[in-house]
């Protein structure tokens, strides 16, 4: 055998010290993988609470109204963006384009329908 043949020793020696060297490696960041921390992986998700609304229909207070409600309003045309609402940790009433979580359901609302 020469020494530049594959099954050499040399060659033999290196080929076991370069697995060797990976097999560590391999080792090392899995190891590394396994305590790595991920922000919030830890916390339970909470279920979100129900959003309930109170709205102002012909200048008297009326609610609480659920989500599902709020686009029926909507679509009866009971209420608009200008509208005034209050929902839980809100200091004031408010127009409807300033709250946001009540103006995504005015967006979700179907447009009328037209039938002729």
């Amino acid at each position: 055998m020469n020494n530049n043949d594959f099954y050499s020793m040399d060659r033999l020696i290196e080929f076991g010290l370069g697995v060797s060297i990976a097999k560590q490696m391999v080792n090392c960041m899995n190891q590394g993988m396994q305590n790595m921390h991920i922000p919030g992986s830890m916390q339970n998700v909470q279920p979100q609470q129900p959003s309930i609304f109170y709205v102002a229909i012909d200048g008297k207070q009326a609610g609480p109204f659920n989500e599902s409600e709020i686009i029926q309003l909507v679509s009866q045309k009971k209420i608009n963006k200008n509208t005034l609402a209050w929902t839980p940790g809100m200091n004031g009433w408010q127009e409807i384009e300033n709250v946001p979580a009540i103006l995504k359901l005015v967006a979700l609302a179907p447009p009328p329908l037209k039938t002729e």
